[in-house]
This record gives C-alpha cells, sequence and structure tokens, in this order.
C-alpha cells in the first residue's frame, strides 16, 4: 500500500513536468497548474479504483481486461481535463 502511494504521486509529479514541457508547452502559473493536475490525478486514481472494485468484484469480469479499459477510460479523461483546465491558456 504505501509503495503504491509513493508511486502514484511519484508519476502524478514526472507526468505533471512531462506535459507541461513537452506536450503543452505551458511554463507560467506553475504552482496553480501543479495544483490542479495532481487533484485531477487523485480524482483518476479515485475513478480507477472504482472502476477496477466494480468490473473485477461485482461484475466478476477478467481482471486484465478491466484494467485496460480503465487505463483507457481514465487516461482519456484526465487528458481532457488537463487540456481545458490545468494548461488552458488565456487568449491575449
Amino acid at each position: 500500500m504505501v509503495s503504491n502511494a509513493i508511486s502514484v504521486h511519484c508519476g502524478i509529479i514526472c507526468s505533471f513536468l512531462l506535459n507541461r514541457s513537452y506536450n503543452f508547452k505551458v511554463k507560467d502559473k506553475a504552482k496553480m497548474r501543479f495544483l490542479s493536475f495532481y487533484i485531477i490525478g487523485l480524482i483518476g486514481l479515485a475513478i480507477s479504483s472504482g472502476m477496477l472494485y466494480l468490473a473485477i468484484s461485482c461484475y466478476h469480469f477478467n481482471e486484465i481486461y478491466s484494467k485496460i479499459l480503465t487505463i483507457i477510460v481514465v487516461a482519456l479523461l484526465q487528458f481532457i481535463l488537463n487540456k481545458f483546465i490545468t494548461f488552458k491558456t488565456s487568449k491575449k
């Protein structure tokens, strides 16, 4: 549990730095953008955990297929949220 929590936090931090530099190329408001990204990352973790619990424990779906579906859904959701919230640029 501890190693999972540490890896999730490290993954969110690494993902923020890479997305900020290479994907969205936005450098301003770093603290606010990080906070937003971090919250969206934790929301994604909660959604992922909930989806996996429902799929595997309640509906008895295959664990591998459940994880693949969960990754796709959560990755798309997080990308959209980060694009329109975290890395939104103001029009001048």
